[in-house]
């Protein structure tokens, strides 16, 4: 009963993103167990989305391959590996616990949503042709790095305890891990490397930076600059 009341402010500040983290773990075991034939049509194939908007910019509706629209959000809650899940769920929960920490537990969940999105749209823009499946939500983790880095530019944001970091850590530091991750997602892009959706990654990025600094508000704890 005791370690239940200990529990209950990361459940009350964390509840929905941890709800979100095992979801996917859950997910990830279940595509390891039922096989592609389970989630291979979750997956986003760029070629497809793109045909399926062509198809309906020309006015054939009865043709329109509407799952495919769909896929621009559930490669998000999929991943290939279990270093990819585990890779991204760090780094989600470090950053999308700050989210709910400044915006609250609803507006962070809209930015994964929001970010998985973009971070879709901006890969099927880069590789409109590409037949080559993507999945994994390196694009909404971005999405709140992005997001992070713009609250932290525009205010002066509290130090966040980030649990299970033992301190304070300062905004600018993790503000620029968000600019460290981008420019070796460029490098790779430029480079040529093969294997990872460096496009999902800008998108998310942008996309976060977007809500960052047009629309959220700024946080309760935050100060002007």
């Amino acid at each position: 009963m005791r370690r239940f009341i200990q529990l209950r402010p990361l459940l009350k500040a964390q509840g929905a993103l941890l709800l979100l983290i095992a979801t996917m773990f859950l997910t990830f075991f279940l595509q390891h167990i039922l096989g592609e034939g389970f989630y291979g049509k979750f997956m986003l194939f760029p070629a497809d989305v793109v045909n399926a908007w062509n198809t309906l910019r020309a006015g054939d509706y009865e043709h329109v391959h509407w799952a495919g629209f769909v896929t621009l959000f559930t490669p998000a809650m999929l991943h290939g590996s279990a270093g990819h899940i585990i890779g991204n769920m760090i780094f989600l929960w470090i950053f999308a616990a700050l989210a709910a920490e400044l915006l609250g537990q609803r507006c962070m969940l809209f930015v994964f949503f929001f970010t998985a999105i973009t971070g879709s749209l901006c890969h099927i823009a880069l590789n409109p042709d590409e037949i080559i499946p993507c999945l994994g939500a390196s694009g909404a983790v971005m999405g709140f790095e992005g997001l992070y880095l713009a609250m932290a530019v525009r205010w002066h944001l509290p130090n966040p305890h980030v649990w299970p970091m033992a301190r304070p850590i300062a905004p600018s530091q993790l503000a620029m891990v968000g600019i460290i991750g981008l420019i070796f997602d460029f490098m790779g892009y430029t480079g040529g490397g093969m294997g990872v959706a460096y496009g999902a990654h800008l998108g998310g990025f942008l996309g976060g930076l977007l809500l960052g600094s047009f629309f959220v508000k700024m946080p309760r704890h935050a100060l002007p600059r």
